[in-house]
This record gives C-alpha cells, sequence and structure tokens, in this order.
C-alpha cells in the first residue's frame, strides 16, 4: 500500500497576514480613539471597540477555519470587512456631527496619512502617535487604515476565491486522497 499524503493545507499564520496586522492596528487606533474622544458611558465606545474587535479576530478566525472550509474562512474574512465597515460609518458620523473635516483626496493631510498608513503595519507605531494627535487627526488616520484593510482583505477574499476553484473544498481533497491511497 502507498503511504497517505497529507491533503490539508498547511497555511502560514494569520499573524503574517498584512490585512491582520492592518487590523490589529485599527483596533489600537480605536480602543484609544473611543477612550479619550468618546463620552463615558456612551454605548459607542462598546460598538465601536467591537466592531475594530470583530475586524481583527474574524480574520485571525477564518484563517484557522481555512484549513478544514474554505467556504467558512471566506465568509468570516466578508464578516471582518463589514465589521469593518460599520466601524467607518461610525468614524464617518464622528467627525459629521461635530463639525470635524474628513479629509478629502485633494487634503495634503490625507496624502501624508495615505503613505504613513501604508508604510505601517505595526500597531506599536500607532499607540505611540495617537496621545500626539487630535480626534480629527485620529479619526481621519483610522479611516485611511479602515479602506487599506478593507482593499487587503477584497484581495484576500479574491485569493482564497481562486484556491477553493483551483483546489475545491476540503471534501474534494479528501476524496482525491483517499482515491489516490486506493490507487483510483
Amino acid at each position: 500500500m502507498p503511504t497517505p499524503q497529507p491533503f490539508l493545507p498547511h497555511g502560514g499564520s494569520y499573524k503574517n497576514l498584512i490585512a491582520y496586522q492592518k487590523a490589529e492596528c485599527v483596533y489600537d487606533v480605536t480602543f484609544y480613539f473611543a477612550h479619550h474622544y468618546l463620552e463615558k458611558g456612551d454605548r459607542t465606545i462598546d460598538q465601536m471597540v467591537q466592531a475594530a474587535r470583530s475586524g481583527k479576530q474574524n480574520i485571525a478566525e477564518g484563517a484557522a477555519a481555512g484549513n478544514t472550509s474554505k467556504e467558512t474562512e471566506i465568509k468570516l474574512t466578508n464578516v471582518a470587512k463589514a465589521s469593518l465597515q460599520e466601524l467607518l460609518v461610525d468614524y464617518e458620523d464622528f467627525l459629521r456631527v461635530r463639525g470635524l473635516k474628513q479629509w478629502q483626496p485633494d487634503d495634503a493631510r490625507l496624502a501624508q496619512t495615505k503613505r504613513a498608513c501604508a508604510a505601517h503595519n505595526d500597531s506599536e507605531y500607532y499607540r505611540k502617535a495617537m496621545p500626539e494627535r487630535s480626534a480629527e487627526t485620529i479619526a481621519n488616520i483610522a479611516i485611511t487604515l479602515i479602506h487599506q484593510t478593507d482593499w487587503l482583505l477584497n484581495k484576500l477574499i479574491e485569493k482564497l476565491e481562486i484556491q477553493f476553484v483551483e483546489n475545491g473544498g476540503v471534501k474534494e481533497q479528501m476524496t482525491k486522497a483517499r482515491k489516490e491511497y486506493r490507487g483510483y
């Protein structure tokens, strides 16, 4: 009898995903922001922190589930996207109702923020920078990070879809491994 071949993929750690790293930055920025710029007792604090947490945690959970279910991985990655979209709206609402500016594409501050956020995936960078920034600046940094994370999650979902089409799901891989083992 031939030696059975493993059929479950052995993917890398979710911590190596840039989308996860960015989502962690979003979480840390949001935690600081919510606890420093929203009034104590405001339900939005918990909602924003939970949306940021959900964005990060669902990437991790999806990656872990991906070894046995690409469908679950895709769904949880999309849940992460949805949670971050909810958080994005909270930041936009914060700026709008307080008469603060959401930086527009022609604003030099936005261009600078995009470059800085693209260059830094380490949440410590943001944790150190937050105490020196205004509520408006932090909200715009968070918005930028959310957009960048969303773009990365779109690319990740596309990659997962391609992997599924090319390799099938775990049931197909199990059947294939069993047939190869039996020699037919």
